[in-house]
């Protein structure tokens, strides 16, 4: 069965995360993207390690890094210094739908790559630019990286342990979230103007800067300082908005409980054997107990010790209290729902044997998802892509 993007070729020159993964997601839809990398070396992240993979030779293969944001492309060599290099590409472009590309701000215009390059050879190509800054402005020349980003956007000024508490100060998110979440808007932005494209037969020029993006994201904390006029400040795991909601210690550990509304703060007092805590006016709706958080939880702490990690969960489970443990990523992956989601794919890579890695989280009844290919060795199909091409 046909996958929703089998009907489009995407032209991937991009490196790194934000473009590879959009890529990816592109890939995984069923598109057939092909990945130009420079001949020595390929893309950096297959040397950003480690971990990394077994090599064919018994040393070191492609970082995990790269395996991460690479499946299903095909990856062909090209110096896009040199006039062959340039040949190739405007090749592939003349029968692409997307391209894909992160360079610097007007780095491929003197290759003749850049979209007004590659529109003369494919008039309604939809191609999307991914940069740090976007395509103007002071800094749009300049270079940037997603832990640049999450502190420059104001993510990192709301994220890590309030001032006076044991480990305060700022902290990044644990995954490169900024790059992965342009990597989003990117594949979103291409499949709307693939959209109009069909419509109207026009094509398109999408520029995509992760610090908008990293702007754009702040969402509910911008606001609340749109409506307040107060500076959000990090507030450890405080929901700054709803409570409670926070990391609470329990006899062995900790464990994530996240209290929505009224009526489940009435069955977490139930559940926790506090009742009395239901009907206190310091604490009656969502605004008390926000406003009077300080005082509320030391009586909370002080109930939750009184059980394990598992047990509180199990209990406030069934009182119909939202809640979780907090996973490490082999828990994750033991989970029995992520299991009989199946978030584990397994896929046959060329030198490494069977490649574990995570689903797409996408599902689609009548066009599913693809895993035709693992991240590929770098111009692992050179011969092939040429052959295709007629060179």
């Amino acid at each position: 069965m046909a996958s929703p993007l089998s009907h489009l070729r995407v032209l991937d020159l991009s490196r790194i995360l934000a473009g590879p993964f959009c890529g990816q997601i592109l890939a995984d839809l069923g598109a057939d993207v092909t990945k130009v990398e420079r001949p020595e070396g390929g893309d950096d992240t297959r040397g950003w390690g480690p971990p990394f993979l077994p090599g064919a030779d018994g040393g070191r293969g492609d970082a995990g890094y790269f395996l991460a944001c690479n499946r299903g492309k095909r990856s062909i060599r090209a110096d896009l210094a040199t006039p062959e290099g340039q040949a190739l590409v405007k090749a592939l472009a003349a029968r692409s739908d997307i391209v894909l590309e992160n360079y610097k701000t007007g780095g491929l215009a003197k290759f003749g790559l850049d979209y007004e390059g590659l529109k003369a050879v494919k008039p309604d190509i939809v191609y999307c630019s991914i940069t740090g800054f976007g395509q103007d402005g002071p800094r749009a020349s300049q270079a940037a990286y997603d832990f640049m980003i999450q502190a420059m956007g104001g993510l990192m000024s709301v994220t890590g342990e309030a001032d006076g508490f044991p480990g305060a100060g700022p902290q990044k998110v644990g995954v490169p979230v900024v790059d992965l979440m342009t990597g989003m808007y990117a594949a979103i932005a291409v499949l709307a103007a693939i959209a109009r494209r069909d419509e109207t037969g026009q094509g398109e020029y999408i520029d995509i800067g992760m610090l908008d993006v990293a702007v754009g994201s702040l969402c509910n904390q911008a606001q609340n300082y749109f409506v307040s006029g107060k500076t959000p400040m990090r507030a450890g795991n405080r929901h700054p908005n709803i409570q409670p909601q926070d990391v609470f210690p329990c006899a062995d550990g900790h464990v994530v409980i996240v209290v929505g509304n009224d009526g489940q703060y009435a069955k977490f007092c139930e559940a926790i054997g506090r009742p009395e805590l239901i009907e206190d006016a310091r604490f009656l709706t969502n605004g008390d107990r926000v406003r009077n958080l300080d005082q509320l939880m030391p009586a909370l702490i002080a109930a939750l010790s009184a059980d394990t990690m598992k047990g509180w969960v199990a209990r406030l489970e069934a009182a119909g209290v939202p809640c979780a443990p907090i996973n490490t990523v082999p828990d994750v992956l033991a989970d029995p729902q992520v299991r009989h989601r199946e978030m584990l794919v397994h896929l046959d890579h060329p030198v490494s044997g069977r490649l574990a890695m995570l689903a797409s989280p996408m599902r689609f009844r009548n066009a599913p998802v693809a895993y035709r290919r693992a991240p590929p060795l770098l111009g692992e199909h050179d011969k092939e892509i040429l052959a295709e091409l007629g060179l």
